[in-house]
């Protein structure tokens, strides 16, 4: 019989142990992919930004050599990304491509003409330093014109604002949620151990004798959740990167690194916290209120 009641106060230990490190790697892991995605973040909006395209079209006056400096300016240009050139016959082959007819058999002649497909860096897609970069290429007078989608590079500006603005406030909220959930979970656990501590206070032990088991084990817990988390975050990481290889996200070891340090230093701090005042809570109890 006793040993029943052994076996049965130790699956409840290691159930109570097991709510509280899923409570913390489940909620680590939400805090740190949150983290990663502001950390990242520049980069998502960046790589969006560098697909819009400019394309600068030159009259037909303009020859190889207008070509050839126009392409060492760009190759010089701190704001290009990349760049294509499109030669006329390009643009016809193209167009065949996409419509299904040759326009050159009804028209006899090419209307298109040269043009380079330019991305801009990240950085420079904003309306007032497009601006300043298309006025800069007008000043070439073999230039006949420069287009790029004015109303799309308004609307991405505007909506990275309000998403990284939404981003801070989403961070706040969960952090909160995260402490409730983590400190629910180890104010339970220790609630089963709360006669445990009157015993023991009642035999004349300090509050802070009592507090140091709880805390160090706790702890302990806390950084089995944090590191289940970052386990959890570096395979969530690396498939990402998987899936946007172009975003480079697994080039940048320190910022997952930090998050990872960050992650076992949310798990201690709120853990440590946690457990401290939870045991204050039960040692500052009377007898009669345990019941």
């Amino acid at each position: 019989m006793a040993l029943s009641f052994e076996q049965y106060q130790r699956r409840r230990l290691i159930s109570s142990y097991f709510s509280v490190v899923f409570s913390i790697f489940l909620v680590l892991f939400l805090l740190g992919a949150l983290g990663l995605f502001v950390v990242n973040s520049e980069k998502i909006s960046n790589d969006f930004k560098e697909n819009i395209p400019m394309n600068v079209y030159f009259k037909d006056e303009a020859n190889d050599t207008v070509l050839n400096q126009f392409d060492t300016e760009l190759k010089n240009a701190k704001f290009v990304k990349r760049y294509d050139f499109i030669t006329k016959d390009e643009a016809a082959k193209n167009n065949v491509d996409i419509v299904g007819k040759d326009f050159k058999e009804f028209l006899g002649f090419n209307p298109l003409q040269n043009s380079f497909d330019i991305h801009l860096k990240g950085d420079y897609v904003t309306s007032e330093e497009i601006k300043k970069i298309e006025m800069q290429f007008k000043r070439n007078t073999y230039i006949s014109d420069v287009i790029y989608p004015k109303e799309l590079v308004d609307l991405v500006n505007e909506n990275v604002e309000k998403i990284s603005f939404w981003i801070l406030i989403i961070s706040g909220v969960l952090t909160v949620i995260a402490m409730l959930l983590i400190n629910g979970s180890i104010r339970l656990s220790i609630y089963s151990h709360r006669f445990t501590i009157k015993t023991m206070q009642m035999v004349g032990a300090t509050k802070s004798f009592i507090r140091k088991p709880f805390i160090i084990r706790n702890i302990l817990l806390g950084l089995a959740g944090s590191v289940l988390a970052i386990i959890s975050l570096l395979v969530a990481w690396l498939y990402v990167d998987s899936l946007f290889p172009t975003l480079g996200i697994a080039k940048d070891v320190v910022s997952f690194v930090s998050i990872a340090l960050g992650v076992i230093l949310v798990g201690v701090l709120i853990t440590f916290i946690s457990t401290f005042f939870a045991t204050t809570r039960f040692l500052n109890l009377r007898t009669d209120d345990l019941y």
